[in-house]
C-alpha cells in the first residue's frame, strides 16, 4: 500500500511538471512541441488525460497557430466529452466546439460570398444592387460571428500574460502588450487639457512617462479604477523646479457611474481630470489581465 501511494504521488508530481513544460512551450509559440508534450501525457498519465485533451483542443484552434486545424481541435473536444463524461472540462469543451464550428462556418461562408461577389462584378455589371445587398448580408453575418470570436479571443488573452500597458495619447489608444505583441487595444478619453505631460495639480493633463499599476478600487465612482504610480521621480523633479505640487490620483478607469450607456461615444471628448478612461467593459477586461506591478507606459 505504501509503495502504491508513493507511485501515485510521483505520477501526480511528474504530470504537474509535464503540464508546466507543455504550457511554457505554448507561451513560447512552440505549438507543435506543446501538442506533442500534451499528447504523450494521455497514455502516460491517464488521470489527467481529459485536461491534456482540452489543452490540445485549444492549441489546435488558437488564432496565432499558423498550422491550426479546426478538425483536430474538434476531435480532441469530442473525445474528451465521450471518454470523460464527468470531466470538469466537459462544459467548456462543449462551448469551444460550438464556437469553433461557428468560426469555421463563418470562414467558409465569407470565402464563398467573396467569390460570388467577384464573379458578379466581372460577369454581370448590371447587378450592382444585388451585390450591395449581398455585401450587407455578409457584414451582418460578420457582426453576428464577432460575439462568438470574442469568447475565443478572451480565452486566448487569459492564456497569455499581459506584461505592459501602452497608452498613446496622440491616437487615443490603450494597448495590452504581451511579449512585444498587442493582444487588444481600446479607444480612450484623456484629461481635458491633453497636450503635453502633466505638470501640476489641477492642470487637467494626462501624464507622460513610465509608471506601474500600484492599486485598484472596485468601489470607484467610475465603475472600476486602476491607480498608476504618478508622480514618478522625473515628475517630482519637474514640479519642484516649477515650485508647484505635481498632483496625483491618476487612474485608468471606466465611465462615470450611471452613464455606462454612452459606450465608446465617451471617447469623442477628452473629459477626465487627467486620468485615462475606457468603457466599463474595457476596464473590467484590463483589470483581469493586468495585476498590480504591471508597467504602464504613456506616450505623447
Amino acid at each position: 500500500m505504501l509503495l502504491s501511494g508513493c507511485s501515485h504521488f510521483n505520477d501526480g508530481r511528474q504530470a504537474k511538471t509535464t503540464f508546466a513544460e507543455a504550457n511554457d512551450l505554448f507561451h513560447q509559440g512552440s505549438y507543435t512541441a506543446s501538442l506533442e508534450k500534451y499528447s504523450g501525457m494521455i497514455d502516460k498519465y491517464p488521470a489527467t488525460a481529459d485536461r491534456a485533451l482540452f489543452e490540445m483542443g485549444i492549441i489546435y484552434a488558437h488564432p496565432k497557430n499558423e498550422q491550426k486545424d479546426y478538425r483536430k481541435s474538434l476531435e480532441c473536444f469530442q473525445k474528451l466529452i465521450k471518454d470523460y463524461p464527468e470531466s470538469v472540462y466537459r462544459q467548456n469543451s462543449e462551448m469551444m466546439m460550438f464556437t469553433i464550428r461557428n468560426v469555421a462556418l463563418k470562414d467558409q461562408t465569407i470565402a464563398a460570398q467573396q467569390m460570388q461577389i467577384e464573379t458578379l462584378r466581372h460577369e454581370v455589371q448590371g447587378k450592382e444592387n444585388e451585390i450591395v445587398t449581398l455585401q450587407k448580408t455578409m457584414e451582418a453575418f460578420e457582426k453576428k460571428m464577432e460575439a462568438l470570436e470574442k469568447k475565443f479571443f478572451d480565452y486566448a488573452i487569459r492564456k497569455g500574460s499581459v506584461d505592459r500597458i501602452l497608452i498613446e495619447k496622440s491616437t487615443r489608444r490603450l494597448m495590452l502588450i504581451s511579449r512585444g505583441e498587442v493582444l487588444k487595444s481600446y479607444k480612450i478619453a484623456l484629461g481635458g487639457n491633453p497636450i503635453g505631460p502633466k505638470e501640476r495639480q489641477g492642470d487637467n493633463k494626462t501624464p507622460e512617462g513610465t509608471y506601474v499599476i500600484d492599486g485598484r478600487n472596485t468601489d470607484s465612482r467610475f465603475h472600476l479604477s486602476l491607480h498608476i504610480s504618478y508622480p514618478n521621480e522625473r515628475d517630482n523633479h519637474r514640479a519642484k523646479e516649477l515650485g508647484v505640487s505635481p498632483g496625483g490620483d491618476i487612474m485608468i478607469h471606466g465611465i462615470k457611474n450611471g452613464f455606462s450607456w454612452v459606450g465608446d461615444t465617451h471617447t469623442e471628448v477628452d473629459w477626465t481630470k487627467g486620468c485615462v478612461a475606457v468603457t466599463d467593459e474595457g476596464i473590467e477586461e484590463i483589470s483581469k489581465v493586468a495585476p498590480n506591478g504591471t508597467i504602464v507606459e504613456i506616450r505623447p
